[in-house]
């Protein structure tokens, strides 16, 4: 079955950096798009990242824009979220989820397959 597990979350210093994994199995990985999310307690999940099946055309939400970065290497079924310059307002739980396709939307009704998550705090 579907399975995604992320790794690489932990506490940083505001300004900061942190670089999260989520290692896919189960599927085709090279055919579906993959995104990063987040949620914050007492918050809805939101959309942080996405990436095209095939590794192009990253798209961000505006306030990590510039700050994050996520790429995929489709031969080790694994999608990156490289974080910089952490602000306090980045903590949160970071989910990577298995797009329905292989384009890449940020809306998480998109994407049918979560992992467990990997908690991000940053402190100022």
């Amino acid at each position: 079955q579907v399975r995604l597990v992320e790794s690489g979350g932990g506490l940083a210093q505001a300004g900061g950096s942190l670089t999260l994994s989520c290692e896919a199995s189960g599927f085709t990985f090279s055919t579906y798009a993959m995104g990063w999310f987040r949620q914050a307690p007492g918050k809805e999940r939101e959309f942080v990242a996405t990436i095209y099946s095939h590794g192009g055309s990253p798209y961000y939400e505006a306030s990590v824009k510039g700050r994050f970065s996520i790429s995929r290497d489709n031969t080790r079924n694994t999608v990156y979220l490289q974080m910089n310059n952490l602000r306090p307002e980045d903590t949160g739980l970071y989910y990577c989820g298995k797009g329905l396709f292989g384009s890449a939307n940020t809306l998480a009704i998109a994407y049918d397959a979560w992992g467990q998550g990997t908690q991000v705090t940053v402190s100022s």
